[in-house]
């Protein structure tokens, strides 16, 4: 049962092997307080598969986390909901993938352009074709209206109707034409060669990564970061599929793993329970002391702290404590050989002064 005494934790301190460990609840350890109670469970925050955290820990974590991220969009908010703590922001994570991935081609959200229908009001060319065609059939022509004055009219009344002649053949045209070009033709807004540029360049750069548009290929630059927007109700599984879904990466989230890296080499992989925004907070907000790396499940390597204070060295540093390490070794297989010998020799000293015939009992 995890009990732990410690106050918090400064930030950008590095915690060593006896505070972490491989497993991540030894990492939490500092933070914690009275989990083997079952108050401070109910009233806790969830960190990983049976391992919570007091909420009076984790807000002060969070405020130290906050003040770190002072008047930036990193800056974590938190709400109660049904007596449940819940933080929600932005989580910095770095590629570290060595093998390339796979991009969508085609959003998901991308509207499929309809059939033409001549029925549709966006097949507008096939009515205005239809309305030509059946014009060439049956053309029509403007009636020949005659208009008699009576006998007793001026020529002032003459000239007046006249007009109103003009005007009723000028309305039966304007009403056939109106008629006949009933089809709606809605033609698409031509873009301009700047725009078309720029989105040629975000089809083959997607934040700041190249990538083959033919293939669809994708090869991040190891080390770079990004963000997702996560709370820490999420698991590492749901952080990886938010991940994957905002580059629209085609490949299965379980090829992925979430791993801590801290500045001394070490390496551990959150557990498919454990929850990255509250990890992230323990840790503390400093990525000089500690990242979140998205690797890959097969190629990532855990790495203890024991391995990691060795891996800082040069080559020769290296090679030397290897010898002394051998020397050692060497002295310890002397050390038992003798004593295996001289207890050996005492043995025969008994068997031989043992009168013949006698045995041992």
């Amino acid at each position: 049962m995890l009990v732990g005494g410690g106050e918090g934790m400064d930030v950008g301190q590095e915690t060593s092997s006896g505070d972490l460990g491989l497993d991540l609840k030894d990492r939490v350890l500092p933070c914690s307080r009275g989990w083997d109670k079952m108050d401070d469970r109910i009233d806790g925050v969830r960190v990983g598969e049976n391992k919570f955290i007091s909420k009076s820990s984790i807000l002060s974590h969070l405020k130290t986390y906050n003040l770190y991220y002072e008047g930036k969009n990193l800056q974590l908010r938190h709400r109660l909901e049904e007596e449940e703590l819940i933080i929600e922001g932005l989580l910095n994570i770095s590629w570290g993938l060595r093998r390339p991935i796979r991009l969508q081609m085609q959003d998901d959200h991308e509207r499929i352009k309809p059939p033409p229908s001549s029925t549709s009001w966006h097949s507008g060319c096939n009515l205005d074709n239809q309305s030509q065609e059946g014009q060439k059939q049956t053309p029509q022509t403007p009636p020949q209206m005659e208009v008699t004055p009576p006998e007793d009219q001026s020529s002032n009344g003459t000239t007046h109707d006249h007009e109103e002649e003009e005007e009723a053949c000028d309305v039966s045209a304007q009403l056939l034409r109106t008629k006949s070009d009933a089809g709606v033709l809605r033609r698409g807004r031509r873009r301009s060669p700047s725009d078309q540029r720029r989105i040629r360049r975000h089809r083959f750069s997607i934040n700041g990564h190249f990538y083959n548009h033919k293939t669809a290929v994708f090869t991040p630059a190891y080390g770079s970061v990004t963000n997702v927007r996560i709370n820490s109700c999420m698991t590492t599984p749901q952080v990886l599929r938010v991940l994957l879904n905002k580059f629209k990466i085609e490949n299965s989230p379980d090829e992925f793993a979430l791993y801590l890296v801290h500045a001394s080499g070490e390496r551990v992989q959150l557990k498919r329970r454990d929850y990255p925004l509250v990890v992230r907070i323990l840790q503390g907000p400093c990525e000089h002391v500690c990242k979140i790396f998205l690797m890959e499940q097969d190629l990532g390597e855990e790495i203890p702290y024991e391995v990691a204070q060795y891996i800082k060295f040069e080559m020769p540093v290296l090679q030397s404590f290897i010898t002394k390490l051998k020397e050692e070794e060497d002295r310890e297989v002397q050390k038992l050989r003798s004593r295996y010998k001289y207890l050996r020799c005492i043995i025969e000293k008994q068997l031989q002064c043992l009168p013949e015939g006698s045995t041992c009992m």
